[in-house]
């Protein structure tokens, strides 16, 4: 049996030398184990249905979908819906991290800063927090909004703060960004999360996505 606080991982990509060092990587890491690897969509569908791991890494690109590999994402949430999908892949392009996120995934790591990225990725993803790539984030923030006021009565301070929740920022970080108390922001997200009638940070990512409240 694996312990109740282990972080089991099934690694899908279609390349085996990646999938290689990667699990060496995460392997290396306490309380981490790659239960299973796969080289395409449906062993990925496959595995994770089997094992039920905490995270599933998925190449975005892979052989067995016809689009991308996010077209497996609500079979996977159907077969195992505990699992929490972290996104691996080497398009730099917003879009896809924005399609990603709204998708369902809750972490989108680029492959070139897979080593230094990925495992606290997966820490975040493990534990119902997002994850997106810094660089890629700032290109999300620095895009203009859609023009359109605050939506379901939301504040523009809880505006303001569900943007920062869906990049990804901790409560921590939103509290230095924005020169707030900690405690002041759990506020906030707690009159935005019962306004919205969102339970988890997941559901608040695809609301802000869906929303356009990342911009265009």
């Amino acid at each position: 049996m694996a312990d109740n606080d282990e972080i089991t991982i099934v690694l899908a990509d279609d390349h085996a030398v990646v999938r290689a060092g990667l699990r060496m990587l995460l392997d290396a890491e306490d309380g981490m184990r790659v239960v299973a690897e796969a080289g395409d969509v449906p062993d990925a569908v496959r595995y994770t249905r089997a094992h039920r791991p905490t995270v599933l890494i998925l190449d975005l690109n892979m052989p067995g979908a016809e689009g991308s590999s996010l077209e497996a994402l609500p079979q996977i949430m159907e077969g195992s819906p505990d699992t929490k999908v972290a996104i691996l892949t080497m398009q730099e392009d917003p879009q896809f991290a924005r399609e990603a996120l709204s998708s369902g995934a809750v972490a989108y790591v680029l492959k070139e800063a897979a080593d230094s990225e990925l495992v606290e990725a997966v820490r975040r993803a493990a534990a119902g927090d997002t994850y997106l790539n810094p660089r890629l984030g700032a290109q999300l923030a620095a895009t203009p909004p859609a023009p359109a006021g605050p939506p379901d009565d939301l504040t523009e301070r809880e505006v303001e703060i569900l943007k920062l929740i869906a990049l990804g920022h901790t409560n921590a970080e939103i509290g230095s960004q924005l020169y707030l108390s900690t405690r002041t922001v759990e506020s906030h997200r707690a009159h935005i999360q019962q306004k919205l009638r969102l339970g988890t940070r997941a559901e608040l990512v695809r609301y802000a996505l869906d929303r356009g409240l990342l911009g265009d």
